[in-house]
């Protein structure tokens, strides 16, 4: 008689059949397995759970109710962990050259994790902004059955009758510096803004990412705008579980959701709800793991057609909790779907498709609320992340134009080579309107890591010089950020880029109409400075920073470290 286990998936034959493994099976033994856990999906649940970060403390639940569900629906969870850096503790620091490094640390772990365990599937929890995009990277390259849980929104802090978050109080420093705030005010709102556990709460990169996420259909509906101190998102975790291993058994793979066509309507979700500048960074990063064909030139394709529905922090009005309350995400894919700006066809983790996920969300949202517009009502006909070009950037950039009333602007450089130095000039009062800010040097491999400006650009809002101060930059953007921005430059300067040869006062024309960043410096000028520019000396020699800007593309692929 036959008494080898029955085997779920292939991926599993190694570790469970035939005598010739029984010393791997005695480490699973060791663990508390039976004989029967053999015949049962093994299923990785990588926990982004840290005391790091608000937006990863309150994970631990959420992993708890996603292994509950994985035995409830008869799988075996095996769980590992993932790390994360706080870009919002790290702004402004030399830690925050680490932010980006950590997308690529965090992939490496599920990879490395799956693949080298031979996991039959993948559920990944985790909270803040590169826990998303390193999570699905790691989700691709693996390619068994998986699901993203995403650890949920933050809910709002108060004080004197507004809202507030984290970007509040960037720009509350820029306010106390420009003598239009109390000092005691600026130390409220710094100790009241964050009131709990969650990631930031606008639709800032975790919750554009986790928005995302969700029109791919690598997440639940409703998932990625729930708060994380509530309990459906616990219960939204424990469904996670139950449905991937439903994914398990009809072997629906994260390449076979993630293709062209759902990335196309993932970034029209983005751009209907005014997401962060830094998902054009990630999806190609995502598009490279996945390998689908995905340029910088489609996001420009997509912005055109799609409006901006949703009335959304950092420009706008409202916090994800009151997305969430106005119909979510699922609203706003009805909404597009019905105008014929979503791919209905595309397959999602549930194994039912866009538009039957989709089927009984109304196709116009409610009247009484208005932070999700009707198709004929947007906030602007067309989407806010626009891939300017030119001979400052000839393989792209991006402009966050939402906002702004001309998005049009030439005036002299202010050139940096650091962001400190540039935080200090526009603290003390140097920077004035219609200058244009340059800070360079900080690419994926300049940073390296290519941080993001919050620092600068929340004293410039708060400074009263959002709109008549422009900013150009090879580093990236917070999700909060706003104003007359410009980032992702690419060439970097690090490399010999434009933005490199840039001198103080060199006039500069920032056209977000004629999608143009121009240096308005003679080309024989251009080259007589490139011909005499030199390289820097990197900044690091070991360790990940040294790997990173050794190994990072540039921005305009993704500053993926594997495009060979």
């Amino acid at each position: 008689m036959d008494t080898k286990p029955v085997i779920m998936n292939p991926r599993s034959k190694n570790i469970t059949e035939g005598k010739s493994r029984a010393p791997n099976r005695s480490m699973y033994y060791a663990m508390g397995y039976e004989e029967a856990d053999f015949k049962k999906p093994m299923i990785g649940v990588a926990n982004g759970h840290s005391t790091i970060t608000p937006c990863n403390s309150g994970l631990q639940k959420l992993t708890d109710a996603a292994i509950a569900g994985i035995e409830e629906a008869g799988g075996n969870a095996q769980v590992f962990g993932t790390p994360t850096i706080s870009d919002g503790m790290a702004m402004g620091t030399e830690g925050m050259k680490y932010s980006l490094v950590s997308r690529e640390v965090i992939s490496d772990c599920i990879e490395t994790c799956v693949q080298g365990q031979w996991m039959d599937g993948v559920l990944v929890v985790g909270g803040c902004d590169k826990n998303m995009p390193g999570g699905l990277m790691g989700m691709l390259r693996a390619n068994v059955p998986a699901i993203y849980v995403y650890g949920g929104t933050i809910l709002p802090g108060h004080y004197k009758g507004k809202d507030l978050n984290i970007v509040s109080v960037f720009e509350a420093v820029g306010e106390n510096a420009a003598g239009r705030m109390s000092d005691e005010d600026l130390l409220q709102i710094e100790r009241r803004a964050i009131p709990g556990t969650g990631s930031c709460g606008g639709m800032y990169t975790a919750n554009t990412m986790s928005s995302a996420f969700e029109a791919l259909g690598i997440s639940l509906p409703y998932s990625s705008t729930m708060a994380n101190p509530h309990d459906e998102k616990v219960n939204s975790a424990r469904e996670s579980a139950k449905v991937l291993i439903e994914a398990v058994k009809k072997d629906i793979k994260p390449r076979d959701i993630v293709t062209r066509k759902s990335i196309e309507n993932a970034v029209a979700v983005i751009m209907a709800t005014g997401g962060s500048t830094n998902a054009v960074l990630h999806f190609l990063a995502i598009a490279h793991a996945a390998g689908v064909e995905w340029t910088i030139e489609d996001f420009e394709r997509v912005r055109v057609k799609t409006p901006v529905l949703c009335d959304l922090k950092p420009s706008g009005k409202y916090l994800a909790v009151d997305l969430h309350r106005a119909g979510g995400i699922p609203q706003v894919m009805k909404t597009l779907l019905v105008a014929g700006l979503l791919h209905g066809d595309c397959l999602t983790i549930t194994g039912q498709t866009i538009a039957e996920v989709l089927e009984d969300i109304p196709d116009v949202p409610r009247a009484d609320q208005d932070v999700i517009r009707p198709i004929d009502k947007p906030i602007y006909a067309q989407g806010h992340l626009a891939i300017l070009k030119g001979n400052l950037s000839p393989e792209g950039c991006v402009a966050k134009i939402t906002g702004l009333k001309k998005p049009v602007m030439t005036g002299p450089a202010r050139v940096f080579d650091d962001e400190q130095s540039a935080l200090k000039a526009i603290l003390a009062g140097q920077i004035v309107a219609g200058d244009v800010m340059v800070l360079r040097y900080l690419g994926p491999k300049g940073g390296p890591g290519m941080p993001e400006m919050l620092a600068p650009t929340g004293a410039l809002i708060g400074a009263g010089l959002g709109e008549s101060v422009g900013l150009i930059t090879d580093g990236r953007f917070s999700g909060g950020t706003w104003g007359m921005v410009v980032g992702h430059v690419a060439p970097e300067a690090a490399v010999g880029g434009t933005i490199a040869l840039i001198h103080e006062g060199d006039a500069i024309t920032i056209d977000a109409h004629a999608l143009l960043l121009q240096l308005n410096v003679p080309d024989d000028e251009i080259a007589r400075r490139r011909a005499a520019w030199k390289a820097p000396a990197p900044r690091y020699m070991r360790g990940v920073q040294a790997k990173f800007a050794f190994n990072a593309s540039t921005a305009s692929k993704g500053a993926v470290l594997d495009d060979y």
